[in-house]
């Protein structure tokens, strides 16, 4: 069942989560995970969004980020 839209505005908070297909890995090994920091740090820059908090687990990951100059979904 799919989730409701997510509410965005200037300054809100969300609590954002990806799964890997069928509990399936997303994270191989440290490569993958240093990938995916580095490319998250880029484009936080790039959007001014703020991320207080992640956990990346080897099956999916979590994200704590307060919306900046463009919206979350976009």
């Amino acid at each position: 069942m799919p989730r409701k839209a997510r509410i965005d505005a200037p300054g809100a908070l969300h609590h954002v989560i990806a799964r890997g297909i069928e509990r399936g890995r997303v994270f191989q090994n440290n490569r993958d995970r240093e990938d995916i920091l580095r490319r998250l740090g880029a484009l936080l820059h790039q959007t001014k969004t703020e991320c207080y908090a992640w956990a990346l687990i080897p099956n999916h990951f979590h994200l704590l980020l307060k919306t900046g100059n463009a919206p979350i979904a976009s």
